[in-house]
This record gives C-alpha cells, sequence and structure tokens, in this order.
C-alpha cells in the first residue's frame, strides 16, 4: 500500500500535523525547515487538488522525495545550471519551403537561418526560467517564494498569506489545459507582455507593492548578469555559424581595447 499527498492529508487531524511530518523528516536530513518550505506545503495542504503527484510507501519517504524535488530545482535554477544542447535535427525540408519562395538566397544564407532558428529556440526555452529566478529575488521580500520542482502543480509563487500565483512571460504562451486548472482554484495569473500589444505588465507588481523595483530595465540587467557569469545556460552548439561570427566579432574588440 502505498500514500501520497492526499492520503497524508487527509488522514493528518491538522495543517500542524501534516507540516509536522515535513519538519521531522527534514530534521533527520539536516536541513532547515526554512519559511519557504512552509509555504508552499501549507498551500498544498489547504489546496489538495494541487498537490505534487508523489507516491511512496511511508509518509517520511514522500516528505524526502518532495525535498529532493525542491533541492534538486533549486540548485540547478537557470543562473547555475548548464543547459542541454538541442537534442534533435533540424529538419531539410524546411530550407526547401523558405527557398521556394525566397529563391535568390544561396545554401549559406538558408544554413544561417536555420541555426539563427535553432538558436533563438535555445534562447526561448529559457526565458521562462529567467523570468521565474529573477522573480523569485524580486518577490521575496513581499512574502512570495518560488515553488522550485513543480513542488506544487500548476502554481509558481506562493504568498505566506495563502496567496497564489502563476507567471507566464506573453499572454499567448498559455494552452488550454494550463488555463483549464485555475477553473474553481484560487491561483492569480500574470504575464509580463501582452503579445498583441507588446506593452508589459510590470506595474501590477509595482502598484500592488508601492516600488518601482519592478522593471523591463531590471529584467534585462538581470538576464545580462545571469548569461555573463553563466555563458552555458544557453545551449550554442559548436557548430552554429552565428557562434564564429560573435567569437571573431569579441576576438576585435579585445585587440582594440587591449
Amino acid at each position: 500500500m502505498s500514500v501520497n499527498f492526499d492520503s497524508i492529508i487527509s488522514n493528518s487531524s491538522s495543517e500542524k500535523d501534516f507540516l509536522k511530518i515535513f519538519e521531522d523528516v527534514f530534521s533527520e536530513q539536516n536541513q532547515p525547515f526554512l519559511e519557504a518550505h512552509r509555504t508552499i506545503l501549507s498551500a498544498c495542504y489547504r489546496n489538495p487538488g494541487l498537490s505534487p503527484i508523489l507516491n511512496a510507501t511511508i509518509p517520511g519517504t514522500l516528505a524526502k522525495a518532495w525535498l529532493k524535488k525542491y533541492n534538486n530545482s533549486y540548485e540547478n535554477r537557470i543562473s547555475r545550471r548548464l543547459s542541454q544542447l538541442p537534442g534533435t535535427v533540424a529538419d531539410p525540408i524546411v530550407s526547401v519551403i523558405i527557398n521556394a519562395r525566397l529563391t535568390g538566397l544561396t545554401t549559406e544564407h538558408l544554413e544561417q537561418i536555420k541555426y539563427a532558428h535553432r538558436l533563438s529556440m535555445s534562447a526561448e526555452n529559457i526565458q521562462g526560467l529567467l523570468l521565474e529566478e529573477f522573480l523569485a529575488g524580486q518577490l521575496a521580500d513581499y512574502g512570495w517564494y518560488c515553488c522550485w520542482g513543480e513542488t506544487i502543480r500548476h502554481v509558481d509563487f506562493c504568498n505566506v498569506d495563502g496567496s497564489l500565483l502563476q507567471i507566464k512571460n506573453r499572454s499567448n504562451s498559455e494552452n488550454s489545459s494550463s488555463s483549464r486548472v485555475r477553473i474553481n482554484q484560487p491561483i492569480e495569473k500574470w504575464y509580463r507582455v501582452d503579445a498583441r500589444t507588446g506593452s508589459y505588465r510590470w506595474s501590477y507588481f509595482n502598484d500592488k507593492y508601492h516600488t518601482d523595483r519592478f522593471s523591463e530595465e531590471s529584467f534585462i540587467a538581470f538576464v545580462q548578469q545571469v548569461l555573463s557569469s553563466n555563458p552555458c545556460s544557453l545551449a550554442v552548439e559548436v557548430d552554429n555559424p552565428w557562434k564564429d561570427l560573435s567569437d571573431s566579432s569579441n576576438q576585435v574588440e579585445r585587440q582594440l581595447f587591449c
């Protein structure tokens, strides 16, 4: 017989009783039970339909699995992780389609387009992770904690007051199944930019917390700092011609400023 979050919640006499299971396991693991842990787990208890899908033989083992999910994600956040190169090859027919319409393009042009697209896709793949980590740093002062590792489903941030928040980079980056989950669930949604108008929505946080710290300029500075400190957070293929062009430009700059 196995246990999951639902069974542990239903068998707990109170939220305090539920949290004690995790506190004891964290203590055994010499892991401090942080306010972030308490906030996210309390949200799981109060919203059992959003609890992560984990199964174990006993509650203590499930608690260890939850902690592992959280820690692994936090330790491999985008500012620290090495992103993987694309695992697929480009479909040659794409170049054929482009060349059939733009007949004046050379084979070299088409190769550049192919690799530019692959590079853009790699950047888009980490865009959400960059936004998540940026907000994790900014929102912590207002009682919000990042739910690293999907330690509560469909929620990106939990607040100490019980509020739940889901974030997106763009207004059109959410699929129907993701939006449906908010039906009858107390989850706020925020997106960084309106895809139709290009307007940013940082004022949502600035107005709410009477500050000006949330801005596109601040986010850009964060992105640049992350990529400067950890270039491998963006995977770039060795044979990507845009890498050669960038390396050549950097070499010229180094010669000019040495």
